[in-house]
This record gives C-alpha cells, structure tokens and sequence, in this order.
C-alpha cells in the first residue's frame, strides 16, 4: 500500500521577527527555508509577496554561493551576509540554522550595523529555542 506524499511542516517562526520590527526603518521581516517557503513573516507582509519574496530569496541565496564559490574557486561556499541596495530601500539575508535564512527589508535611512547586530541576536535566539524544544510527534510511521 502507498501511503500519500508528507509535505513538510514548518513550526511558525513569526515571533523571532518582532524585536526586528521594532527597529527604526525596518519595515519587513522573513524566516525563509532554502526550499523557499516561508517559515515566518512580518504581520504586513501580504501572502503573495511573502511567497515571492521567498522564492526569489533561496534563488538569491544560491546564486550568490554560486558566484562566490566561482570567484574563490572552491566548490563548497557558505554565505554569512547578503546585502541588496536599492532605491527603496535594503535587504538583509542571514544565514537562520540548517536550510533557513533570516531576511529583513529596511529603508534607505535604516542603520545598517544595528539591524545586522539585532539579526545576530536573533539567529540565535532561534537556534536556542529549535535546539531546546521537545521533538513533534510527526505522524504514525509507515
């Protein structure tokens, strides 16, 4: 007997944002998986564009590995920053623990150091509270 297709499911990760948002000129916050799905997202950020925000920032992610591990010419490259200027404003990617980044939009006014610093903290905070929760019951095995 086959048993139907798992998909994925992702504890939200919303509450990492909120010290984020509070920051001047922050505007929006993500916790995006590798995959590109949203693991958490600022309360303004519509649906669509969290998805798409998603999407584009694991293409993003993968790219700038790619790049850098052409310019470096090495094969295994792991990113600590990315960092998008434009006239609206900047994005902000983290790596967030295993396959997730953390990813806030700012605008032109923002402090750069203070949001990168604050992103830090909360990577970690994150990582202690993954790596101290119980285990989820994931289902009946097969």
């Amino acid at each position: 007997m086959n048993s139907p297709a798992r998909r994925r499911v992702a504890e939200d990760k919303s509450w990492v944002l909120e010290p984020l948002l509070e920051l001047p000129h922050v505007i929006h916050a993500a916790v995006i998986s590798g995959d590109g799905f949203i693991e958490g997202a600022s309360p303004g950020l519509k649906r669509d564009s969290a998805e798409g925000v998603a999407a584009m920032m694991s293409a993003l992610q993968g790219a700038g590995r790619a790049v850098t591990a052409a310019f470096a010419e090495k094969t295994d490259t792991r990113l600590r920053q990315t960092v998008i200027e434009s006239d609206e404003g900047f994005v902000f990617a983290i790596p967030a623990g295993e396959n997730t980044c953390l990813a806030v939009f700012a605008d032109p006014e923002v402090n750069m150091g203070v949001v990168a610093h604050h992103m830090q903290v909360q990577v970690t905070t994150l990582g202690n509270k993954v790596m101290n929760s119980r285990a989820r019951d994931v289902g009946n095995p097969v």
